[in-house]
């Protein structure tokens, strides 16, 4: 049946396939024909090729017998069709080939359902190809011609299934006569016992009767029992076998994977009783597991050994510390694999540096881990110094570079030069077998690692050297990142220290304390200062550059130091930042052209830049792209004032930076901040700066308690970002230490100043600074007289340091209302004029020219300590020694 069925189908299969090529060479044929046909390249370009084509494609059609001869257009529009209906409309179909001038035939869904359709190309007389002859014939025009044959091969297979019917049961009638009438029963159960018999080689299989003779023994079971001859026919009991084996043979127990000794091998016996489906008996099949056993345990050590690895992979340089890496590497292999495992490494590589190469062998190491039974010995405890002889095991992985395996250490010598008096107490505690194993990295030793075993477990073997060698491989590879992240965040660390304030200036008018913390992640750019300035003022600065590591350090060190020299200038605060964000965009500038891709890093920062006059209380901040300062009052109050806040540095595209004036009481608290200490991932914005003002609020605290409070208030485990705080308590310069004076623009005003500025040092106890104060506020208010405008004003003011040894300062300022700078120039012996500046260069430790909203301010510095001021007679030889003598 099944073949009479296989060969219909094939015959349909066929048949269909037959119709189906017939298809598609009627069509082609039908197509190249009509193509190429007298007239059909002529009849395209005439006027109304549909008029003059539609009757021969008919009767072409009619005679070809198929579904349609279809002419297109290379305009894609129909010119023919067997429905007139479609004629003029665009075609749809994969013709692309047969305008390209190809003739192909294929399968598509068209406009007469899914078809046959072989599509020509018409050439013109040039050979150029001026139209598409397209025939289809449908699928199931294919399909009735099929089934017009279905009926003639059913019938042929319906013959065939009688006849092979018939000849089936004559067959099995001429088979039961030779078989002597056994059924299949029987036959199949006689078949089953012999190929049990002769092709189950792999186990031994013994049939047992009821009475517990042997029935059948095939080759593999005689084997492993070592039957006789003629086991057959015999007990079981008299086959000399082990006396549990025999007896479970003979017994109606049935068993299940028992393992029985027989001789000197491990067998797996299985025994199924053959009663209620066949006569009283057994099935017994054998199997040899003692190779099994042995491929089992050594499968098993494999397994967990991959284990092992796998582990140590997860386990192993999970932080990027060197020590610690080695304790996991010790904590990983105690005790699935050693008792005791020690890891000693190299100074340089625990400070971060190069290990020295292979022809610089040392064997001076200090250990840095220790997990086991001798994790608390104190021979040799962690952090150790160790100098290893140089017959000890370790010297020679370190000379060689490989493992050293000692089995049995009560028999080995080298390793006692160590320390010889504590020898024997190390094999007194058990410990028998040793493995020492070089930590190698990109062609270095890092250190050794000690693996130890103890008693109740084995001694070492060659396959477990491999095995520690795979392991140390992987755990030097984690250390030597250690080392280097080590060596790197060292180096940055160093870098942004040295780019950092390493003190507070002098300055009396503030109070400041700070703090900063850099982030886990390794170095960044977050800076802070405190610049004073001109006239007692005080710049504070906080900021911010995105990223971490060099480059933002680097690019810190370089808006730290514009910042710097920016303010020397006494620039505006606005126009501070302005320049500042100039500069930041010139760097991404530069970045960007030297970049090999064209696309240099972004320097992504913010500022924040604020300047305290402790003569008017005022504080002017800008910031641009930073959380603005939080003032905490006198009288512990919090408060986060509104600032408007340009773009961060490097996009502000040359926009104007707006700043705020606050009037800040004397005692108050300034806190400036970077985004680090209030932006958390286990808070958001308003979350941290509701801590922090919990943190602020309260009075009467220094400085630093503030910044001591906020720390411990707001700093989490492990700060993703860098952290700077900076708290600024404000001072105010009292009436007492101002002194002002109006002066009109006449040159006879200079005296009555110069008078009063000596009954004012006089009051302040300076009689000592009086020549000397009144010669540098004569040069200056003359310059003023002379070369500026109304209104002309005289400022002394006497400061007092919040800290140090200094004993203040004494500060000249003349204010006018002019925008042009005096500059310092060395008079020629000839001038009359041009020493004045001279003169106050000379005597003031410090003089400048600070431009205000209405003109310019001069200054000048005189320190007021000991000795600061020059005598009269020191003044005099400055004063001639600006003539030539010859000159004079």
């Amino acid at each position: 049946m099944l073949l009479v069925a296989a060969t219909l189908v094939a015959l349909v299969v066929q048949a269909r396939s037959d119709v189906m090529a017939d298809a598609r060479q009627r069509t082609l044929t039908t197509a190249q024909t009509f193509a190429n046909a007298p007239g059909t390249a002529a009849a395209l370009n005439s006027a109304d090729p549909s008029k003059v084509l539609q009757p021969h494609a008919e009767a072409a059609r009619k005679a070809a017998g198929v579904e349609a001869i279809i002419v297109y257009g290379l305009n894609g529009l129909t010119l023919t069709h067997s429905d007139p209906h479609q004629i003029g409309k665009h075609v749809i179909g994969p013709y692309a080939k047969a305008a390209n001038g190809k003739p192909f035939t294929s399968t598509f869904q068209g406009s007469l359902g899914l078809s046959v359709i072989s599509a020509v190309p018409v050439r013109g007389r040039d050979g150029s190809v001026v139209g598409i002859v397209s025939v289809p014939v449908t699928v199931e025009t294919v399909q009735h011609r099929v089934n017009r044959q279905l009926p003639v091969l059913f019938g042929g297979a319906a013959a065939a299934l009688a006849v092979a019917a018939g000849g089936a049961g004559l067959v099995s009638r001429r088979l039961r006569r030779q078989t002597h009438g056994l059924g299949a029963t029987e036959m199949t159960r006689m078949y089953e016992h012999h190929d049990a018999v002769l092709h189950a080689v792999r186990e031994g299989v013994l049939i047992v009767g009821g009475d517990g003779r042997l029935l059948l023994a095939n080759d593999e079971a005689r084997r492993l029992l070592d039957l006789p001859a003629d086991a057959d026919g015999r007990h079981i009991t008299e086959l000399r076998l082990e006396d549990d084996l025999a007896g479970l043979l003979a017994s109606d127990r049935p068993a299940t994977d028992e393992v029985h000794l027989a001789g000197d091998r491990l067998l797996a016996v299985n025994k199924r009783l053959t009663a209620p489906h066949g006569p009283v008996g057994s099935v017994v099949t054998l199997r040899d597991t003692t190779e099994l056993r042995a491929l089992s345990g050594r499968a098993e050590v494999a397994r967990e050994r991959l284990k092992l690895l796998y582990d140590a992979g997860l386990r192993i340089g999970t932080t990027l510390d060197v020590k610690r890496t080695a304790e996991e590497l010790a904590e990983v292999a105690v005790p699935r694999f050693a008792d005791i495992v020690t890891v000693e490494l190299l100074d340089p590589v625990l400070r971060g540096e190069e290990a020295p190469g292979a022809t610089a062998v040392t064997t001076e190491l200090r250990r840095s881990a220790v997990a086991g039974l001798d994790a608390d010995d104190r021979v040799q405890p962690v952090g150790e110094l160790i100098r290893f002889a140089p017959a000890h095991p370790v010297a020679a992985a370190m000379a060689e570079g490989r493992p050293v395996l000692i089995g049995d250490l009560s028999a080995a010598a080298g390793w006692r030069t160590q320390h010889p008096e504590h020898t024997g107490s190390i094999l007194d505690r058990g410990i028998h077998s040793l493995l020492v194993v070089p930590l190698r990295a990109r062609g270095v030793v890092l250190g050794v690692v000690d693996f130890r075993r103890a008693t109740g477990s084995p001694p070492f073997e060659e396959e477990d050297a491999s095995f520690a060698e795979e392991l140390a491989a992987r755990a030097a590879v984690c250390i030597d990142n250690a080392r280097r992240y080590t060596r790197e965040h060292t180096m940055a660390v160093t870098l942004q220290h040295s780019l950092l304030p390493r003190g507070l200036p002098e300055q009396s008018a503030l109070d400041v304390a700070y703090r900063y913390l850099p982030a886990q992640a390794g170095v960044g750019g977050d800076w802070f200062d405190v610049i004073p300035l001109s006239g007692t003022r005080v710049a504070l600065v906080v900021g911010d550059v995105v990223g971490h590591g060099l480059h933002a350090a680097a690019t810190m060190g370089r808006l730290r130091t514009a910042v710097h020299n920016f303010a020397s200038l006494d620039m505006p605060v606005e126009e501070l930042l302005g320049r500042l964000d100039e500069l930041v965009a010139q760097i991404d500038a530069e970045e960007a052209a030297t970049a090999e891709d064209g696309q240099g890093l972004i320097t992504g920062a913010t500022c924040q830049y604020a300047v305290y006059d402790p003569t008017s209380g005022q504080l002017v901040v800008a910031t641009a792209g930073h959380p603005g300062p939080a003032v905490v009052r006198p009288d512990g109050t919090v408060d986060f004032p509104r600032l408007p806040i340009s773009p961060p540095l490097g996009l502000g595209a040359g926009l104007p930076v707006e700043t705020a004036e606050l009037a800040v009481p004397e005692g108050s608290r300034l806190v400036l901040y970077t985004d680090g200490l209030i932006e958390d991932r286990t808070r958001d914005l308003d979350a941290g700066l509701a801590a922090l003002r919990d943190a602020l609020t309260g009075s009467d605290r220094t400085p630093e308690a503030t910044c001591a409070a906020v720390m411990q208030a707001m700093l989490s485990d492990r700060p993703r970002d860098d952290i700077a705080l900076l708290v600024a308590r404000t001072r105010r310069l009292g009436p007492a230490q101002i002194a002002e004076w109006d002066v009109p623009r006449e040159p006879a005003a200079v005296a009555p100043v110069r008078a009063a500025c000596a009954r004012r040092l006089t009051e302040w106890g300076l009689e000592h600074m009086a020549f000397t104060a009144e010669l540098v506020l004569s040069e200056l208010i003359t310059n003023a007289v002379r070369y500026g405008s109304e209104p002309i004003a005289v400022r002394l003011l006497r400061t007092v340091p919040t800290s140090g040894p200094a004993a203040g300062t004494l500060i000249f300022e003349v204010s006018d209302g002019s925008s042009t700078s005096p500059r310092l120039r060395r008079a020629k012996p000839t001038d009359e004029g041009g020493r004045g500046l001279f003169l106050v260069a000379r005597l003031a430790e410090r003089w400048g020219t600070r431009y205000t909203p209405t003109g310019k301010v001069i200054w000048a510095e005189q320190p007021l300590r000991h000795g600061a001021a020059p005598e009269r007679e020191e003044l005099g030889e400055i004063l001639l020694g600006q003539w030539d003598d010859t000159a004079l």
